[in-house]
């Protein structure tokens, strides 16, 4: 089983920037300067607890006397469900669906989903009129792509991982550890790594080290490995 700060890691590890989208929040008078906000949408929030939890996660909404919604989002942690909860009123758009939306990304956020987006400065951008709308102009993307990967860098592409070598040095320096001491501290030194690397890769090697985990618990209780496969140093 996976241990709870390994779930919160990789719930709130960043997104790629091409799955963050950007809105307007205050502008000038004469809507030529606006302030750029980073958010992500509800479907990547859900893509995000279901390659965590895999299928021990749900959620449910709750309204509320004054008209707005809360979701509580669950999880199950090392056997327990665990529950955190927040709220939105209706939207300008598509009110009720908005307000669910917006409640359950809040909840997510929670959880710690996303979270760093609202870390993120908010810089003021060209804007312009397009219909009823104000929109941020295209030639400001490359500086709001900088300013994500400033603040959260994004993932290595799975052929960029593989080219630095970076999964197989870390797979085997977790199986050369002898002691659980030495496993923690050879994994908390690569988090900065692990956390570039492919969503598919981060959960292979959270497994491995719960497998390493297991066999060095194993071994101080006089027991068989219970996983094939660890390097004795």
């Amino acid at each position: 089983m996976t241990d709870a700060p390994d779930i919160f890691a990789r719930l709130a590890a960043p997104f790629d920037p091409e799955r963050v989208s950007w809105r307007v929040g205050s502008t000038n008078a004469e809507k030529t300067r606006g302030m750029a906000l980073a958010y992500v949408d509800a479907r990547d929030v859900q893509d995000r607890l279901t390659e965590v939890m895999g299928p021990h996660w749900q959620c449910r909404y709750v309204p509320m006397p004054n008209g707005t919604t809360c979701c509580e989002i669950g999880l199950l942690v090392e056997g327990d469900w665990m529950w955190r909860a927040n709220g939105a009123g209706n939207t300008d758009f598509e009110a009720e669906k908005g307000a669910y939306s917006d409640a359950f990304k809040r909840a997510a956020v929670m959880w710690g989903v996303a979270r760093y987006l609202y870390d993120l400065p908010g810089p003021w951008v060209a804007v312009e009129q397009r219909g009823r709308s104000v929109v941020i102009k295209d030639s400001e993307r490359a500086n709001l792509q900088a300013l994500l990967a400033r603040n959260g860098a994004p993932p290595k592409s799975a052929r960029q991982a593989h080219k630095d070598g970076d999964y197989t040095r870390v797979e085997k320096a977790l199986r050369a550890c002898t002691t659980l001491d030495g496993l923690a501290k050879v994994w908390k030194a690569e988090q900065k790594v692990i956390e570039q690397w492919p969503d598919g890769w981060r959960g292979a090697v959270v497994e491995e080290k719960d497998a390493c985990k297991a066999n060095l618990e194993a071994k101080a209780n006089g027991q068989a490995p219970l996983h094939e496969g660890q390097v004795d140093a």
